[in-house]
């Protein structure tokens, strides 16, 4: 019936694990940002940022409405749907409620700075528009940390944007990075990630491990060469201590990333002695297993 696809994708194309039964909305191609050393996921050429043109989203929005008229979910793509201007997502987000009337949450990636550009009052719309949840890769709450991985962004710019987001009645999942300051850092990267989930208090968080398939030495340049990967018993031995020093009131959790080791599902804190329990009987068990211990660069 239908001679056309609804989207146009330029592979390849990511998305959290909860989006798995979404639409996948690709409204920019890439990351603007895309200096962070541990992240290949947009590599040119192909995956070169730039906003897919207006009116070819629009397009598509309405052969999505004719060919899936039942969406549920919409997730804005690529990495960084939130660097659009206001007018542009507000165009996109009213397409959305025209075309695909059974949509009840529209969601993307989100880089703190892209929230730090807006005001209260135009997240406010957004959200009255279908916007009811980013994405944010905090990835540490380290500052150090944030510094070595060139991620352009410091623990009070993240806590900032996502405190103005939930202010704004958009909710906010959190990704932290499980190994990210490799053993040197460790300690004072849980720390200080478990101090900016405390303070930002977000609806959902969620940690994937560091999964190294950069370039040689990419990682390792911003520690001036002095970066060592964690094994699996020092990773888990780092998220105990990251939800050890959690003090979290209803937060959903998830460690279920392909990446995860141990996979963790509950809320933060009435689960954070069970999920503790868990993680010593991990430590152990890695411990006394030495053989099935790998670290992230080898996956």
């Amino acid at each position: 019936m239908f001679n056309q696809p609804p989207i146009d994708y330029i592979q390849p194309v990511f998305r959290p694990p909860s989006e798995g039964r979404s639409l996948i909305l690709q409204v920019t191609n890439g990351c603007s940002w895309n200096k962070c050393t541990f992240c290949e996921m947009y590599t040119e050429p192909q995956k070169k940022f730039a906003p897919k043109a207006e009116d070819k989203v629009i397009e598509e929005i309405k052969r999505c409405g004719q060919q899936l008229p039942l969406t549920r979910r919409v997730f804005l793509g690529d990495g960084d749907a939130m660097v659009l201007s206001v007018r542009r997502l507000k165009t996109i987000l009213e397409a959305i409620k025209e075309y695909l009337p059974s949509v009840t949450r529209v969601s993307a990636y989100c880089l703190p700075r892209n929230i730090k550009k807006k005001t209260e009052e135009e997240l406010l719309e957004l959200r009255e528009l279908g916007l009811g949840l980013i994405y944010i890769g905090a990835e540490s709450g380290d500052d150090e940390v944030l510094a070595k991985i060139n991620k352009g962004e410091t623990y009070e710019s993240t806590k900032d944007s996502i405190l103005k987001a939930k202010a704004a009645g958009i909710k906010v999942s959190v990704m932290v990075i499980n190994g990210m300051g490799g053993k040197k850092f460790s300690a004072q990267h849980a720390i200080n990630s478990a101090k900016l989930v405390n303070d930002t208090q977000p609806e959902y968080l969620a940690t994937l491990v560091l999964f190294d398939h950069s370039p040689k030495g990419k990682i390792e340049e911003g520690f001036d060469g002095d970066f060592d990967h964690l094994n699996t018993a020092e990773l888990c031995e780092e998220m105990r201590s990251f939800i050890q020093h959690t003090e979290l009131d209803k937060s959903i959790f998830r460690s279920d990333h392909v990446s995860n080791h141990l996979i963790l599902k509950g809320v933060l804190g009435k689960d954070k002695q069970d999920m503790l329990e868990d993680i010593d009987d991990a430590i152990a068990h890695f411990k006394a297993n030495p053989e099935i211990q790998h670290k992230p660069s080898s996956f």
